[in-house]
């Protein structure tokens, strides 16, 4: 990178440092150096957006208080949102033989069925739970059951609570599913039906943030999240997790992540990259 100031098509060693630090604070992200050049065009739109001509003036603008909104544009701008139709379909496995007849017997008691989708981004994973859970149980339909879908991200969510995908983007929802959980509204345009968009409520949420939720979730999804997350900051959310589970509850996370050494006492491996709470995990399950 350049020193010293730079102009509005290229970024400068100081604008890169401020802005890499407040995306780490803000949201948790690791930007390195060699993370730059997709800095500068993600970044490129928000400039034009507040009328700024330098990266320099722009993470000027973001580190102060009249910024705050603009930091909130700034990190969706750098979040990464990549998402398929049952992504990882390993999980969805264990969720239809070995998670749903537990849920479906609590939600027939009378108890709620709590899921998160924690980083849900367009919302093809909530709806993946959703779909997964209805081809299953249609009764959830009618049960007290709900999928809270969060995502740091307000301009992804909008995208994900329309619940509209192109033909490309449903290539991983199985044939026998489509039929029962997309209506396509013209030949490159599918939407999900409404008792799918019925279990799910999309929130904004900084998993470094106070979580407001106040019930604990019988099933967390938190996905190829975490991933952007240095060690440090990986080890604080376990335990968050932890105490946001059931006791009986599952964990699951993307192919790559994994629970740090220092916090395999709060939780058990029970398949590929799924979890329990260590003191009620059962035997190990294969999906």
């Amino acid at each position: 990178m350049p020193n010293g100031q730079a102009g509005p098509t290229t970024i400068g060693d100081a604008a890169f440092a401020k802005i890499s630090a407040l995306a780490k604070e803000e949201a948790g992200l690791i930007l390195p150096t060699s993370k730059v050049t997709m800095v500068q065009s993600r970044l490129r739109t928000r400039l034009a957006a507040t009328g700024l001509t330098t990266y320099e003036a722009y993470a000027k603008f973001v580190s102060s208080p009249e910024g705050a909104a603009e930091r909130r544009m700034m990190i969706s701008s750098l979040t990464t949102n990549v998402s398929h139709f049952f992504r990882e379909n390993h999980h969805f496995e264990i969720l239809r033989n070995a998670v749903i007849p537990r849920l479906l017997a609590r939600a027939k008691s009378g108890q709620p069925v709590r899921i998160w989708s924690a980083g849900c981004s367009s919302g093809q994973e909530p709806y993946s739970i959703a779909m997964t859970l209805l081809d299953a149980a249609p009764d959830f339909a009618g049960l007290d059951t709900l999928i809270l879908a969060t995502d740091i991200d307000t301009r992804i969510l909008e995208k994900a609570e329309a619940g509209t995908y192109s033909a490309q983007q449903i290539t991983g929802v199985p044939e026998a599913l489509r039929g029962k959980f997309l209506k396509c509204t013209d030949p490159d345009t599918y939407t999900v039906t409404a008792d799918v968009k019925r279990m799910v409520r999309f929130r904004e949420l900084n998993l470094l943030h106070d979580w407001p939720m106040r019930t604990r979730f019988d099933v967390i999804f938190c996905r190829n999240v975490v991933i952007y997350f240095d060690t440090a900051t990986q080890d604080s959310l376990w335990p968050r997790f932890e105490a946001a589970l059931q006791p009986d509850g599952w964990f699951f996370l993307g192919h790559s992540e994994r629970i740090s050494e220092a916090s395999q006492t709060r939780f058990s491996s029970v398949g590929m990259t799924a979890y329990q709470p260590v003191a009620t995990s059962p035997q190990t399950t294969t999906a």
